[in-house]
């Protein structure tokens, strides 16, 4: 089963609520992080990680998100014109970064069902899933630690991180054992546990290496009680018929998913350039006066 992963599933059909209004219009993966969209940070990951094939997840409103990553010739026929090369060049990368496809989940079922929706397009491969508000800095980037992990022990593996106990209930969370440094053998896992049922405080973070058995474990995942297909459940599933692994990464992982995790994100990222860190890092140590 080890081998390439050619393809990432990037689930992208949430509505976004926790950061109207300005989600009312606009994808929240569109949402800058300095210059650069959510979503393309999970991308690049991807790319530098080997993956040649990403299946986006859409539905909805989130045209923007197709149209960032397509041929724009207007906006570049409009920059060769006046000689913005740099710019240019920007921008032909994001088009030529990698191969699109998209699929459409009619309503936002769960992380499962968004899953789900991929099989005819991932086919019978191992893949990665990339939910990217979960954006990690990391060398090697996250999803090529994970790749080297599946190609060690030949079995699905989901990210980790060790989280604060106090807020374990905001995860799904693992019960495992440490079976080299940074690998776990997953014995369980459970859905955003109460604090004082969790069983460790090893959280799943947005990402994920598959195999395709997982979709005739999601087709027999019941929904929960708020109607969706959880993958955690999925994943529970299967864990019956085959191992399932756990990698903590070495990286530095941001929640874009919450508005403090997002202008944390955007402090971290602006002081990691060199055209704005320094006048960036004078002015934080004045905001606040």
């Amino acid at each position: 089963m080890s081998g390439v992963i050619r393809k990432a599933v990037f689930p992208a059909a949430g509505l976004g609520t926790r950061f109207l209004p300005a989600t009312k219009a606009q994808p929240k993966e569109m949402l800058p992080l300095v210059d650069k969209p959510i979503i393309q940070y999970g991308v690049e990951e991807a790319v530098a990680s080997g993956i040649d094939n990403i299946i986006l997840v859409t539905g909805r409103g989130k045209n923007a998100i197709e149209d960032h990553f397509d041929v724009s010739i207007e906006l570049e026929t409009f920059l060769e014109a006046r000689g913005k090369r740099d710019l240019l060049d920007e921008i032909r990368k994001i088009s030529n970064m990698i191969n699109f496809s998209y699929v459409r989940q009619g309503e936002p079922l769960g992380l499962g069902h968004a899953v789900l929706v991929t099989k005819a397009l991932v086919g019978d491969e191992p893949f990665a899933v990339i939910l990217g508000d979960d954006v990690i800095d990391a060398d090697p980037p996250a999803m090529r630690q994970m790749i080297d992990v599946f190609n060690e022990v030949e079995g699905p593996v989901l990210a980790i991180e060790e989280v604060p106990r106090e807020t374990v209930s905001s995860y799904g969370i693992i019960d495992a054992e440490e079976i080299k440094p940074g690998v776990y053998r997953i014995r369980d896992m459970v859905e955003k546990p109460p604090i004082a049922e969790a069983p460790s405080n090893l959280a799943i973070i947005g990402r994920y290496v598959l195999t395709p058995d997982i979709f005739p474990a999601l087709e027999a995942t019941a929904t929960d009680r708020t109607g969706e297909i959880q993958l955690t459940n999925g994943l529970r599933h299967l864990l019956k018929s085959r191992p399932i692994y756990g990698c903590r990464i070495d990286g530095v992982r941001h929640d874009t998913g919450n508005k403090l995790g997002f202008l944390k994100a955007v402090v971290y990222f602006a002081l990691r350039r060199p055209d704005l860190a320094e006048q960036f890092r004078d002015y934080l140590r004045t905001a606040d006066r």
